[in-house]
C-alpha cells in the first residue's frame, strides 16, 4: 500500500514494464516485489533560463535571460520518454532563446516582446509535447545592452525630445500669430475694441501698484466734447465759443474822442 499526494501522479512499473495510465492521488496498492512506482509532480514548474549572450539580426551584442512556466500533462510519457524532463526543458529553452536573439532586431527585443514570447513558447513546446510536457508561458525578463550602446541611445532620445520641443514651440508661435492676426482684423473693424483692450491692459498693469503708467488721451474723446459744446451753443442761439468775438458798433463809438 502506497500513498500518492494530491500534487503527484504515480507511474507503476510491473516487472520493468510501465502499466497504462497513472495512479491518482490517494491510497494505491502494489504487488510486492513485482511493482515499482515512480511519482511524477504535476505542478507548474517555474524555471529561470540562464542569461544567454548573442548577436541580434542588426549586429548588436546583447544578453537576455528568461523564465519558463511548464507542467506535466502525461506522467507516463514524462517518466518514460525522457530521462530528466526538467533538465531537458531547460536545455531546449536556452537554445531556443539564443535562436530568438539571432532572428530578432534590437527594437523587437525592447518593444515587441509579446510576439517574441509567443514564438519562444512555440519553439520550446514543439519537442516538449512529445515528452508529455505543456509549456504554459515563456517570458523574457531582461535585456542587457553594452554601455556604449546605452549612451548612444540616450543621446538619440535626448535629440528626439529636443526636436519635439522645437516643433511644439514653433507650432505654438504659429498658432499665436494666427490668433493675433484674427484679433487685429477684428480690432480694425471695430475701433471700440482697441479702447477696451487698452483699458484692460491698464487694469492689469495697475494691479501691481509698482509702475508709473502714462496713458495717451484719445482724440475721439476731445472731439466728443467739442461736438457737445457746439450743440449747447446752437441751443442757446449764440455763435460757437471757439470763434473769436467780432467788433461791434458800440466799441467803435467808444473809440471816438
Amino acid at each position: 500500500m502506497r500513498v500518492v499526494n494530491q500534487v503527484e501522479r504515480g507511474v507503476v512499473f510491473r516487472w520493468g514494464k510501465a502499466l497504462p495510465g497513472s495512479r491518482q492521488p490517494g491510497i494505491t496498492f502494489l504487488i510486492p516485489f513485482a511493482d515499482r512506482m515512480r511519482k511524477v509532480n504535476v505542478q507548474v514548474v517555474t524555471m529561470p533560463v540562464p542569461t544567454q549572450e548573442g548577436i541580434t539580426r542588426d549586429n548588436v551584442s546583447v544578453k537576455v535571460d528568461a523564465v519558463v512556466y511548464f507542467r506535466v500533462i502525461d506522467p507516463v510519457r514524462a517518466a518514460i520518454e525522457v530521462q530528466d524532463y526538467v533538465f531537458a526543458v531547460g536545455q531546449v529553452a536556452q537554445s531556443s532563446l539564443r535562436s530568438i536573439i539571432g532572428k530578432s532586431d534590437l527594437d523587437d527585443l525592447l518593444s515587441d516582446r509579446e510576439r517574441l514570447h509567443e514564438g519562444l513558447a512555440l519553439m520550446i513546446d514543439s519537442p516538449a509535447a512529445a515528452w508529455g510536457i505543456h509549456i504554459d508561458r515563456v517570458e523574457i525578463k531582461d535585456v542587457q545592452l553594452p554601455e556604449s550602446l546605452k549612451r548612444s541611445m540616450s543621446r538619440q532620445a535626448e535629440a528626439e525630445r529636443e526636436r519635439r520641443a522645437r516643433v511644439i514651440t514653433a507650432d505654438g508661435e504659429f498658432q499665436a500669430a494666427q490668433q493675433l492676426a484674427n484679433a487685429s482684423r477684428i480690432m480694425a473693424d471695430t475701433p471700440e475694441a482697441m479702447q477696451l483692450r487698452l483699458l484692460q491692459t491698464v487694469v492689469e498693469v495697475a494691479a501691481e501698484k509698482n509702475s508709473t503708467l502714462v496713458m495717451p488721451f484719445p482724440v475721439e474723446l476731445l472731439r466728443y466734447f467739442d461736438r457737445a459744446v457746439q450743440k449747447i451753443d446752437s441751443d442757446l442761439n449764440r455763435p460757437p465759443s471757439s470763434a473769436a468775438p467780432a467788433a461791434g458798433p458800440a466799441q467803435e463809438h467808444d473809440d471816438r474822442p
